[in-house]
């Protein structure tokens, strides 16, 4: 749970509905995300399933292909935390009053930023800034 921008935060911090697209920092589609009845689920580049994501009352549960739960998200008062299988809190999200949201490790050193821009586009920046990838 160390690297992602998930679909539960793409489409809470970016209003964006159904169906959304990962892409690399030179525009490769790296996967893909799709609205369900519970939640979303996660798909690498050639369609085939990598997980699920299931709301809870206080946020999301991750799953892998096989259904073993791997994870949670919880809502705070100005983003997400993250939690491992066992409960361990492994980060945290947190959303300015810019729209910008900023991913914090377990320890609240800064690993990445995310920003939205008019045409909805979220681009994920690694800790220097650097664009590392986008979703849409």
């Amino acid at each position: 749970m160390k690297k992602f921008l998930i679909l539960c935060l793409t489409l809470s911090f970016a209003n964006v509905a159904f169906a959304v697209n990962s892409y690399d920092r030179y525009g490769q589609k790296t996967g893909s995300y799709r609205q369900t009845t519970s939640g979303y689920n996660s798909y690498d580049k050639y369609g085939s399933k990598t997980g699920s994501y299931k709301k809870t009352n206080s946020g999301y549960n991750k799953y892998d292909k096989y259904g073993q739960k791997t994870g949670s998200y919880k809502k705070t008062f100005s983003g997400y935390n993250t939690y491992d299988k066992y409960g361990q809190k492994t980060g945290s999200y947190k959303t300015n009053s810019n729209g910008v949201t900023t991913q914090y490790d377990r320890y609240g050193r800064k690993v990445g930023s995310f920003k939205k821009d008019s045409s909805g586009r979220v681009t994920r920046y690694d800790e220097y800034g650097r664009k590392v990838g986008s979703y849409k």
